[in-house]
């Protein structure tokens, strides 16, 4: 096709691709759709190779929050069941952390529900980040608190931290019909907040709200003008008791054009498959290792991920390699700029071979079941339960199985880890 075509070559220069292009990757077919794979693919192997980044959620403070977001299953008004605890202790925290690591995990995503932190979380929190640096030698570490005042974010690049997730999750056009108790442009500027204070910005969106292709593609630019260092990208997990319960939209046909796009937008930056990937993609998950190049290892904030081994295994049979921890995520005209970035720079990484990230709910990616993280949570019904406001269906609802069923059976509450006396899955 000549538009792959034309894409693959932008993408190893990193150009941008115009919003047409990119919505043309949005519509094109099933039949093209291995062609689709194939050419991002070359686009993801030139800047990372064949690396697969590993980072791991503990989830600091569940549920809880204050926030009306529809996505999220820690709104104030959620009926979901999920766990929900005040902050873990500095030493808990360390201990869930380590399980991660021991896994291959060379990020850690520490996340807190809420609007956002007082200054005396962020010295709770900052305590947390020296322990997990006093235990593991070389791990980043990645906060995720919500809307950042002004000076804690210095403060947290102080105490070690090495990046801060805060997503996008939608378009600024759709984002009201979302979430009402805080705005699209206070999401922009704690992802500024960040940048400004020397971390490593992560931010990302949700797939699945209802959204349209526009929506879409409307995000993924704003979040390419905001130049994190990675972005995460999740697929709504429609938890019951939430707003969005019912939007079960997504094919894993669809899921896998969404990220080929991202990757053409964002070539050079690293793109992680965070939450929903086991309810969405299922079976498909490994092709999407040839868009992205970074996933959470086990669990997520609220609700359950395939067994660590398991992931471990499909990175190894789909002939990818875990990223060691001496090597530089970001290429290195990227891990430059920011400084050098998380870990050591790798002698061999030329034209973009190199480690840094996220966060996620980027570093800390965007986790926990397609919640994003921070602010997540809010007042109850709000919000309607039919997805963003005014959007149109764009794809087919794939939101049942060959028996007319909704997946219901894929989404788990997260009952082990952190937070709780069991232990986790990675």
């Amino acid at each position: 096709m000549d538009l792959l075509n034309t894409l693959v070559d932008k993408g190893l220069r990193r150009e941008l691709p115009t919003r047409e292009e990119a919505l043309a990757v949005l519509a094109t077919s099933d039949d093209e759709l291995l062609d689709v794979v194939a050419a991002a693919g070359k686009v993801r192997r030139q800047w990372f190779g064949r690396r697969v980044k590993l980072n791991y959620l503990v989830n600091l403070k569940s549920g809880l929050c204050p926030e009306d977001c529809s996505y999220c299953s820690q709104r104030l008004g959620s009926k979901a069941g999920i766990l929900k605890y005040t902050w873990l202790k500095p030493d808990e925290a360390s201990r869930a952390a380590a399980a991660g690591v021991a896994g291959g995990a060379k990020r850690v995503c520490l996340v807190a529900s809420g609007r956002g932190p007082t200054d005396r979380d962020v010295d709770r929190v900052s305590r947390t980040i020296e322990a997990i640096k006093e235990e593991n030698e070389g791990i980043e570490v990645c906060a995720c608190l919500g809307l950042l005042s002004d000076g804690q974010a210095d403060r947290l690049r102080s105490a070690g931290a090495d990046a801060y997730n805060h997503n996008l999750n939608t378009s600024e056009e759709t984002y009201g019909a979302i979430t009402t108790t805080h705005t699209y442009a206070d999401r922009v500027e704690t992802v500024q907040q960040a940048q400004a204070a020397g971390l490593s910005a992560c931010s990302g969106l949700i797939a699945g709200m209802g959204e349209s292709d526009k929506d879409l593609v409307d995000v993924v630019f704003a979040l390419r003008d905001l130049d994190p260092d990675s972005v995460p990208v999740n697929f709504l997990i429609p938890f019951e008791g939430t707003p969005l319960a019912k939007e079960w939209n997504l094919t894993p046909q669809r899921c896998l054009r969404i990220l080929a796009m991202v990757r053409f937008v964002c070539p050079d930056v690293e793109v992680r498959l965070a939450g929903g990937r086991e309810v969405h993609l299922r079976s498909m998950q490994p092709l999407a290792l040839h868009l992205v190049n970074s996933i959470f290892l086990g669990d997520y904030l609220t609700s359950e991920g395939q067994a660590g081994q398991t992931d471990l295994d499909m990175i190894a049979d789909a002939g990818f390699e875990v990223e060691g921890a001496g090597t530089t995520t970001l290429p290195r005209h990227r891990a430059d700029a920011l400084g050098g970035g998380c870990g050591t720079q790798d002698a061999t990484a030329g034209a973009g071979c190199g480690s840094h990230d996220e966060a996620g709910a980027a570093g800390c990616g965007s986790h926990g079941g397609g919640e994003g993280c921070g602010p997540c949570g809010g007042h109850e019904e709000q919000q309607p339960a039919g997805g963003v406001a005014g959007a149109r269906e764009s794809v087919p609802a794939s939101r049942t199985d060959a028996a007319g069923a909704a997946r219901t059976d894929l989404v788990a509450v997260r009952r082990r880890g952190a937070g709780t006396d069991l232990a986790p899955n990675a």
